[in-house]
């Protein structure tokens, strides 16, 4: 009996230590898999933005990308704070506007680098098959007005729905009706109504410089 009880006894004080080992196993494999989730998106995914209405996927940056569910009050980033001043303002009035009537504004895409639009442009060739049938959705680093900090993409449906309607009394316009997230300031506006929109950037004189 006292055998016995000599033989279990060195497996009853090794079991805290095949417990610990097991859970430092876990935590490791946590920890690697999470780099390789994290990591994941770096690795060559496209920019965020919008392309023909749908969302890109976003890594936030210096070069302007977004990631989801930026508001005009996210000034940390460059795409919001580079924005020109006046065009701001009046998002960030019309977005108070919207909360109060339960809509929550975001912006997809606003200032743009000349390097991410010219990489929107190849995305959308990819995607469209010619320069031709993208330029309908992206305009140039040289014209867009995205790159001059002039223009917005905002989301959701219903609040890109919310700034159609009531965007005017902010001086906030559709420009192109193809677009309808695609949002420019024009101060004119306020004492009436939005200028008739274009169906495509490429009807807009401004995009055959």
């Amino acid at each position: 009996m006292d055998h016995a009880a000599s033989t279990r006894a060195p497996r009853q004080r090794n079991r805290p230590l095949v417990g610990l080992a097991v859970v430092c196993v876990a935590i490791i494999g946590s920890l690697v898999l999470r780099a390789g989730v994290s990591s994941a998106p770096r690795a060559g995914a496209p920019s965020g933005g919008t392309l023909g209405g749908r969302a890109t996927p976003a890594v936030a940056g210096d070069d302007g990308t977004l990631p989801a569910g930026v508001t005009p009050f996210d000034d940390r980033y460059a795409g919001i704070a580079r924005l020109d001043p006046d065009l701001l303002g009046a998002l960030r009035s019309a977005a108070i506007d919207a909360a109060g009537d339960g809509i929550r504004l975001t912006v997809n895409s606003g200032w743009r680098s000349a390097a991410y639009q010219d990489r929107l442009l190849r995305d959308a060739v990819s995607t469209y098959g010619s320069v031709a049938a993208a330029a309908r959705w992206v305009a140039t680093a040289a014209t867009s007005p995205h790159v001059a900090g002039e223009a917005v993409d905002v989301g959701p449906a219903q609040a890109a729905a919310w700034l159609t309607d009531h965007g005017a009394a902010y001086g906030l316009c559709r420009v192109y009706r193809n677009e309808p997230w695609h949002f420019e300031l024009r101060p004119e506006a306020r004492a009436g109504r939005c200028p008739r929109m274009y169906a495509d950037p490429t009807r807009d004189p401004r995009m055959r410089a």
